[in-house]
């Protein structure tokens, strides 16, 4: 028995949840420790929700068949791979060099009122001075940094899971 069949889709998909719904909870948490998110930050949430959501859908369908675990496995990929280009972006604009630094814009929140959705998003991954700010670091990663690392490993579990075909059989396991 392989190491991707020893684990139920639905325990997989339940912990890419939880995951994604403890990440977001750290992340109101350092909100509220003074860290305020710049918008890269903020998309990188919205990513995360997007993930937590449909990890928990695929956990509550828990599809016997090979089309539906890969619709999950294929959402779930999207969702992962939007999350690692926005994460991938903020970390590349916090290793520019000072003078490279943009200029900081105004909020997210404004640029919404004030600004078509095309526009932007296109001000929002030329990315502001405040994103390029590193305010925490662990094991020499910043937060957009650990963030990457998060969305490729729940993206490649996500996808490699619920693409698996085969899938132990236990009518009575819940999990």
């Amino acid at each position: 028995m392989s190491l991707s069949n020893s684990i139920s889709k639905r325990r997989v998909n339940l912990f890419g949840f939880i995951i994604c719904t403890s990440l977001i909870g750290a992340a109101l948490y350092l909100q509220e420790a003074g860290h305020e998110p710049c918008p890269l930050c903020i998309l990188q949430r919205v990513a995360f929700i997007s993930m937590g959501i449909i990890f928990l859908i695929a956990a509550l369908h828990n599809p016997a068949g090979r089309i539906g675990g890969r619709i999950y496995g294929l959402l779930i990929a999207i969702a992962g791979t939007v999350g690692a280009i926005i994460a991938g972006r903020h970390v590349w604009l916090q290793h520019l060099p000072p003078d490279q630094v943009p200029e900081c814009g105004p909020g997210l929140e404004y640029m919404m009122d004030v600004f078509p959705l095309a526009e932007v998003v296109q001000k929002v991954f030329k990315g502001s001075g405040e994103c390029a700010e590193i305010s925490w670091t662990f094991l020499g990663l910043s937060i957009p940094g650990w963030a990457f690392v998060l969305f490729v490993i729940l993206t490649l579990f996500g996808l490699l899971r619920n693409w698996a075909y085969r899938e132990r059989s236990n009518a009575y396991s819940i999990l």
